[in-house]
This record gives C-alpha cells, structure tokens and sequence, in this order.
C-alpha cells in the first residue's frame, strides 16, 4: 500500500458575491493555491475535512445558524458591507481571520500559506454504528480492526471506543487485563496527540494494533470523553496513515459528532429483523444530514426471512455484505474474547475494506 504524496488540498469557497469571488480567485492564483467553490449547504462532512474554509457573511451566517462545530481555518472575506456585521458573522461562526478585499491582499494571502502546510495524513477513519440496541457494531468494529490488522491494510490499526456505555471494548476483546492507557487516562495537551505515543502506551489486541477503550463504569458513572480529545485522538490516528476504526455503537454526544462528521465512511450495523430496521431508519435519517459516506452491512440471522437487499432499499443506503449468524459467537465472547474472526464476520469486514477510498490504500 502506497501513501499519496503530500499536496496542499482545495481551499473551499463559500463566496456569492461575483467580485468579491474573483478577488479570491485572484489571490489564490498569486498563492498558487487551488479553490473547491461551492454553494450552501454544504453539508457537515465538508465542512468538517476541508483544510481551509473561506466564507462571505451570508455564507458564514447560514453556518452558524445550521450548527456546524467550531474548528480552525475559518477566514471571512467582505467587500463594501459594514464592518459591524462582518465582525458579527465572523463571531457567529468562529472565524479566524476577517479579510477586507481587495486591500486585505496579504493576509489572505498568509492564510492560503499557513493551511498549505498542514498535512492531513492519508489515514482513514470509519465509524461503526449500530442500527438500534444490539445490533452488533461493537463486534463488527473489533472484527474490522483485528481483519485490518492481519491483512496489514496500514502499517498501524487503531480502534477507538466510543461508547461509554458499553462496558469496555477491552473486555469484547479478551484483554481487559493488559496494562496500558484508557480514555480516563488519556492526557491531552494543546489539543493534539503524538501518533506513536499513543500506539506505544494502548494495549494491543494484536500486532500494529492498538486499542483506546472505555473503562468500567463506576459509581461516579461512565466515561466522559471530550470532543477536544477526541478529535485529537481521531487526526494523530489520520495523520500518521493509521486506519481508525471508530464504535459509536450505542451512545452519541459531541466526541461521536465529531467523528461521524469527518469520518471517511460510516458503515452501519443492522440486524436482520423487522423492529431492528425500524430503529434503523431513525438513526440513518439523523446520520445521513452529517456524512454522505455510508456503507450497510446487514447481520443475520433473519427469523422473518429479510433480505440484505430490501433492507438496504428500505434504509437507501448501499449494500457492503450480508453475513449469516457468527457460529459459537457468543461462547467465544464469553471464554476469551474476539479474536481474528472467520466466517461471516471475517467475510464481511474484508467488504468494508474493500470500500474504502482506493487513492489512501
């Protein structure tokens, strides 16, 4: 598997004004930066991967008011408008920078320069969600990470826990007992997280496979993971070429929108059975505004005999794999933990590989 060799990406332009658009073009052209235009909306997921953002006022007012997150890299372009309201939406949205044009040359300029330098990595990162409760995921999301381990899909595998509420997906795992950091342990500093530090301090579940889990809930209750942290955990991951493997099988707050918002693919988990599908199509609904990456991966068995397909046309969401029930499952959670699995799972985590973008392989 070859990385794709570093080049600046598109900055995305979210600019109506036809002069005030031409400036921008004007100065990306002096900077030799290529431009990604396009009109509101724009969806969350765009918002969330581009490396640099250039609104007008308008555009950063429909921003705000539809509740994109906060994040760097946001510049704010204006032309003859007030003063006042250009510093108002730039507030609303989290701007950076304010850049008057044409006289505000150089600063934008300085932008284009600042983001040009920064390196997404060509790692991967996809989330695994659960159609309803028991549906699986967090088997699925540890049969994906041990599968991308043993075919060596990256040089390092990281699974991150994203559930709270789940009890740990070390313990899925068989190695509760390894010693080695959990989310309540993890420091993070400035925001960001040092790749290799962390894969050095996770317990493996395999080699070059590292595992971020959530520890047994207390008195003083579950888990709490902050968005900061978890975004920190999710870009070293990227950065590094890392495939992260992300279960947000069951509990959703500001860590999982983060990751359901950049995240590469979002594959969903759901069970073959009537009321398993119904539950399914409010969490796709409420996904599908935020990402346009899905994948449906359908477990068995199926006591009413549905089909993989007419799931997936009942959710629209693309069919990856249909897998039959996992033989003797539960016994081996229960005796020592998922280990490289095979069969339908096995099976079914290779189609999820096989999705992914072919240019980051």
């Amino acid at each position: 598997m070859n990385s794709v060799a570093a080049v600046a990406p598109p900055a995305v332009v979210l600019v109506a004004d036809h002069r005030l658009r031409e400036e921008v073009r004007r100065v990306a052209a002096a900077a030799d930066r290529p431009l990604d235009e396009r009109c509101m909306p724009i969806g969350r997921h765009a918002w969330a991967a581009a490396g640099l953002l250039i609104l007008d006022t308008t555009a950063a007012r429909a921003c705000a008011a539809s509740g994109y997150p906060r994040r760097s890299g946001v510049v704010l372009v204006g032309g003859p408008e007030p003063e006042l309201e250009r510093w108002q939406a730039a507030a609303a949205v989290g701007a950076e920078r304010v850049v008057a044009l044409p006289g505000g040359t150089d600063t934008l300029i300085e932008a284009f320069a600042a983001y040009a330098c920064r390196d997404p990595g060509d790692g991967l990162v996809v989330a695994v969600v659960g159609g309803g409760g028991g549906a699986g995921a967090s088997v699925f999301a540890a049969a994906l990470a041990l599968t991308a381990a043993a075919r060596r899909f990256r040089p390092q595998i990281l699974l991150v826990d994203g559930d709270p509420l789940g009890g740990g997906i070390d313990l899925l795992l068989g190695i509760e007992a390894l010693p080695g950091l959990r989310w309540p342990d993890l420091s993070v500093e400035d925001g960001r997280v040092a790749a290799q530090s962390l894969h050095d301090a996770l317990p493996a579940a395999a080699p070059a496979l590292g595992v971020l889990a959530c520890s047994r809930p207390t008195v003083n209750g579950p888990d709490e993971i902050g968005v900061g942290a978890a975004r920190a955990v999710v870009e070293a991951g990227r950065g590094a070429g890392d495939l992260v493997v992300c279960d947000i099988s069951g509990h959703h707050g500001p860590h999982t929108e983060h990751i359901l918002d950049t995240a590469d693919l979002i594959v969903f988990v759901v069970p073959a059975r009537l009321r398993a599908v119904a539950a399914a199509g409010a969490v796709v609904a409420h996904i599908r505004q935020r990402n346009p990456h899905h994948a449906l991966v359908v477990r068995g068995p199926a006591p009413g005999g549905l089909r993989g397909r007419e799931i997936a046309e009942t959710l629209g969401l693309p069919l990856v794999a249909a897998m039959r029930a996992q033989p003797g499952l539960a016994g081996h959670l229960e005796r020592g933990g998922l280990a490289l699995p095979r069969g339908p799972l096995l099976s079914g985590a290779d189609a999820v590989l096989a999705e992914l973008p072919e240019a980051a392989r």
